[in-house]
């Protein structure tokens, strides 16, 4: 059917295959008909169903397969129950619009329209709307051009008023008649062209306007509506690029000085309508060819300011909406989407679109997009209570406006989590910027909390360790358990989610991660037993644990042994490391090379030190977890800097160091202990360097730690 494949699977159960063009669905049709083995000229390949089939072998040949009942006032019931049953059956629908088309019965329809409404019949006029419902969900243009034509359209839009399900009618054809104006900026004087302008407009408000929102399966049914206004607005376009004076008469008084303000406002200016004009306008761009609209925007940056940047003033006019829903930049978030969606870049010999592109987005335009989220999470916006379990206080952005805007900034920068790399992995980083997105967990909109949720689900879903190391060391999983003991024993969607964060790191085994919740929030955690989600974290943890330690008492048979071997492309990245880092350091400690029999013999004595000290640390970090308050809460702190993320980062190790707190640096000196063996040839040649951390997390401590390791050399 045109842009439909339709068929049955049982008596009641129909399914539709919806396509945008004729071609695609005739495409796909003939592949169809190949793997069935069947001809793809014929309309209807399906064996029909019993039913239908027997009522085709009673009727003959000659005569149409529905029989419509007389146009009168007294049969309006019996054609609209006829009309609504037809719906199921692909078949019979196509029958009724042939029978439709052939007895002109669409007209007649509307004449009696009118005498029920002169004679006030309620009960006709809404059978006379299910009806024409009905023919419009049959989805046939020629049924559309005999409704939609001068003579029978308002008529159609009249009977549409009559909702039974309303209590009074709609006035739909008094707003087109009155209060819709057709105004012309340049006098249009091709007949055949205004008509079709005000068939377009009656057509897109049936659609949008009149009729209800459709259910999936009656989308289907539209689809062909949707094509007619598609077409209509392409002939329209067509016939004033065809007129030689329209086009250039628009353009000389747009660039005329002696235009009058009054009149320029007509072409366009700083006002809602000509906004909303415009913005449909982007939007059709941006649909019919995205490349176009990303390779003018990166010309423009190589002559304009960021600020009058296209992207920047599509960003600004999301940003700025009036519209309490919103509803202006919801459109223009789905069009931003569609330009920074990698799926739809061009890769060519010569050029990436994507890097190219990307590039620019993230050095011209992410500053923008970002900068109602940073305003609004900043320090001096919120404030922090350091209780974990109890209400917090932090001020966030309460404001239902406010709110809905960072929500689609936050839905956005989820899906450049999704489907970006490193570009929005280093911005999130540089930034410290999931930081500044979970403050808004404290939000008293659930929604907008929940948005937050979502974006550290996504960076935690991609499973990259740099990613896991951040929010380690950020201590970036605070907020979310603080926003789940503060929900109580409610049981909703923010618990859920939550709980559905975690139990994705047990499933997916997340070692780094849940080594961390484990070691810093268990004991606020571990009273939850509704789900078993923390106890198989700890249950991960204690067996990982065990698995270290077993490996770590095997370590001394290894090196007498003497089958120890270091990779050799691990020990030219350490030389290059060390050759590169300053000679001379403040607290630095150089351990001189040893012969290989001394080390051997001393290291049974440097093992036993190293596994006291070891359970030193242990015990000291019992004594520094957190401690349970007067209100049966757990204290923790969390700052808003970027501190904490720096030191993901690499930054370097004094200023690290001064910056962490203080139930980490207690443990500090225990935490770096570290046995550290140099294995050296007679000449004095390092052959094997041998590192024994105390436990798995040494190896990110590294980064930040003042104590160096020893020179190579001989």
């Amino acid at each position: 059917q045109d842009t439909l494949i339709v068929w049955s699977e049982a008596e009641n159960y129909d399914l539709a295959l919806s396509f945008q063009e004729k071609a695609g669905c005739d495409e796909i049709w003939e592949k169809i008909c190949q793997v069935q083995g069947k001809d793809p000229s014929v309309e209807v390949t399906q064996d029909l169903i019993e039913s239908e089939e027997e009522h085709i072998e009673e009727m003959p040949e000659t005569s149409p397969l529905i029989d419509l009942p007389t146009c009168e006032l007294n049969k309006l019931e019996e054609i609209a129950d006829l009309v609504t049953s037809v719906l199921s059956s692909p078949i019979r629908r196509e029958k009724l619009a042939l029978a439709l088309e052939n007895e002109g019965y669409i007209k007649k329809l509307l004449q009696l329209f009118q005498v029920c409404e002169n004679l006030e019949n309620t009960e006709g006029l809404h059978h006379l709307y299910e009806i024409i419902r009905g023919i419009l969900f049959l989805n046939k243009a020629t049924l559309f051009e005999v409704m939609f034509s001068d003579e029978c359209i308002m008529d159609v839009v009249g009977c549409l008023e009559y909702d039974p399900s309303l209590a009074q009618p709609k006035r739909h054809r008094e707003f087109l008649t009155k209060t819709a104006k057709f105004k012309e900026v340049i006098p249009i004087t091709d007949s055949e062209l205004r008509q079709k302008i005000h068939q377009t407009y009656r057509v897109q408000y049936i659609q949008d306007i009149i009729l209800p929102t459709p259910s999936v399966f009656e989308e289907n049914f539209l689809s062909t509506l949707t094509s007619f206004i598609f077409f209509n607005k392409v002939e329209i376009v067509s016939m004033l690029q065809e007129d030689e004076k329209f086009l250039s008469e628009v353009f000389a008084q747009l660039t005329d000085e002696a235009t009058d303000d009054d009149k320029r406002c007509e072409l366009g200016m700083d006002d809602l309508q000509v906004r909303s004009a415009a913005t449909d306008i982007f939007s059709y761009l941006v649909e019919f060819s995205p490349s176009m609209v990303r390779e003018f925007v990166m010309q423009e940056a190589q002559q304009s300011d960021d600020d009058i940047l296209l992207i920047n003033v599509v960003i600004e006019q999301m940003i700025c909406d009036t519209d309490p829903e919103l509803g202006g930049a919801v459109q223009l978030m789905g069009l931003l989407r569609t330009l920074i969606d990698p799926e739809n870049m061009l890769a060519t010999a010569n050029k990436t679109e994507k890097s190219e592109f990307l590039n620019f987005f993230y050095n011209h335009c992410m500053h923008v997009l970002t900068a109602p989220l940073l305003a609004n999470t900043s320090e001096d916006k919120c404030e922090k209570d350091v209780v974990v379990g109890s209400k917090s206080n932090t001020i966030c952005p309460d404001n239902y406006q406010t709110a809905q805007l960072l929500a689609l900034i936050l839905e956005l920068l989820t899906f450049c989590v999704e489907h970006h790399t490193y570009h929005i992995k280093n911005y999130i980083m540089n930034k410290d910027l999931l930081r500044r997105v979970l403050v808004l967990m404290n939000s008293k909109h659930t929604f907008l909390a929940l948005c937050a949720l979502r974006f550290m689900r996504r960076i935690i879903g991609l499973k990259d360790e740099f990613y896991n190391r951040y929010i380690t060391k950020g201590n970036l999983f605070e907020p979310v358990i603080n926003a789940l003991l503060d929900n109580g024993t409610r049981y909703n969607l923010l618990n859920s989610a939550v709980i559905e964060l975690f139990e994705f790191i047990r499933v997916e085994d997340i070692k780094s991660l849940i080594a961390h919740i484990v070691e810093n929030f268990y004991n606020a955690l571990e009273s939850i037993e509704y789900v078993q989600t923390f106890k198989g974290l700890k249950t991960k943890y204690e067996q990982e644990k065990d698995r270290q330690t077993q490996k770590l008492n095997s370590v001394p048979s290894i090196l007498r042994s003497n089958r120890f071997r270091r990779d050799a492309r691990a020990l030219e990245e350490d030389e290059e490391m060390w050759f590169n880092e300053d000679e001379e350091e403040e607290g630095e400690a150089v351990v001189p090379p040893v012969e290989k029999s001394k080390q051997e013999d001393d290291f049974p004595d440097s093992y036993e030190k190293f596994m006291e000290t070891k359970k030193a640390k242990e015990s000291e970090d019992k004594e520094n977890l957190p401690k349970r308050t007067s209100a049966g809460g757990f204290k923790f702190t969390f700052s808003h800097s970027a501190s904490a993320a720096n030191g993901a980062n690499g930054a370097n190790s004094k200023s690290v160091a001064a910056q962490t707190s203080p139930a980490s640096s207690n443990g500090s000196s225990s935490k770096n202990a570290t046995l550290t063996t140099a294995v050296t040839a007679t000449k004095g040649s390092l052959v094997g360097l041998v590192d024994y951390p105390d436990d798995e997390d040494d190896d990110e401590e590294e980064e930040t730690s003042p104590r160096k390791r020893p020179r190579l050399g001989s």
